[in-house]
């Protein structure tokens, strides 16, 4: 493989801006692209148990460079669980799920080797997807370190097997339902990309804008809520212990009673190539 060019313009250059609003994209992104009848150089770097098996693919491309640094794009190959982890290590960079997994609802199900050609054509399609800001208020006052992000949802469940979680729910600053008690499993708070995950299995449905609250196996009278997307949500335990994790990180945090979670949207979103325009939330890429 080729190195890389020692200084190169972004590869990024903006065209065919376009809403999907089946999956509620914050915006519609360019392309991978240079001018008509070139084609620029582009910085792949592969994420994947086997993702080596595509370098003999990306060396048919002149215009691709394979890089271990500082790229343009990411080539995960794997399943949803790989598209995951690279927007958790690379956040922000487009990336391209290419499926190699028995289960990957949120992976292109084409050749790797069709998926790469319109990589290096700069025909590959663009959007940026919603993603959720979260941090952890403290009884005592102290609150996490830094926000956690999430592309698909953040999920707290009981922190011992035999004893329920009690939770209170604030919506933008005011109580649900009277500062009403909820007692289950857990819940989760996810976006509409993270929709067809945990949510759908909780609730039976899917969800195309604003962000869902789910409650796990619960005393309240519904399942769900939908909030608009500008909402933020903050989640009281009541009794505890309770588990914090989000997307496929393996930090995880410990909820006792006081401790507050506090999610709302977050400022980028996180960029997906696919090979054509995703109308509908249930279908793969």
């Amino acid at each position: 493989m080729q190195a890389a060019p020692g200084q190169t313009d972004s590869s990024m250059n903006l065209h065919n801006k376009e809403q999907n609003a089946a999956h509620a994209p914050l915006e519609a992104a360019p392309a991978i692209q240079g001018a008509p009848g070139t084609r620029q150089p582009v910085k792949v770097l592969l994420f994947g148990r086997e993702a080596d098996k595509l370098e003999p693919l990306l060396t048919q491309h002149p215009n691709l460079y394979l890089v271990e640094e500082q790229p343009d794009v990411i080539v995960c190959y794997g399943g949803d669980g790989t598209l995951l982890a690279a927007e958790l290590r690379w956040p922000g960079l487009p990336k391209i799920p290419i499926l190699n997994s028995h289960r990957g609802h949120r992976c292109i199900p084409h050749p790797p080797e069709q998926v790469i050609a319109k990589l290096a054509a700069g025909t590959l399609r663009h959007n940026v997807y919603t993603k959720l800001e979260g941090y952890i208020q403290r009884e005592k006052g102290v609150s996490s370190a830094k926000p956690l992000v999430a592309l698909n949802e953040f999920n707290v469940h009981m922190g011992r097997i035999n004893s329920a979680v009690r939770y209170r729910l604030h919506i933008d600053g005011y109580p649900y339902e009277d500062n009403l008690e909820i007692l289950g499993d857990g819940f989760v708070i996810c976006t509409p990309f993270g929709s067809t995950a945990y949510f759908r299995q909780i609730t039976r449905g899917i969800f195309t804008q604003g962000i869902g609250v789910a409650f796990k196996s619960t005393t309240e009278h519904t399942s769900h809520l939908i909030l608009p997307e500008n909402a933020e949500v903050c989640i009281e335990i009541v009794r505890g212990p309770a588990v914090l994790a989000f997307d496929s990180s393996q930090q995880y945090s410990n909820l006792q009673a006081g401790d507050r979670l506090v999610v709302h949207r977050h400022a980028h979103g996180a960029a997906i190539l696919t090979c054509g325009p995703v109308h509908r939330l249930h279908e793969p890429f």
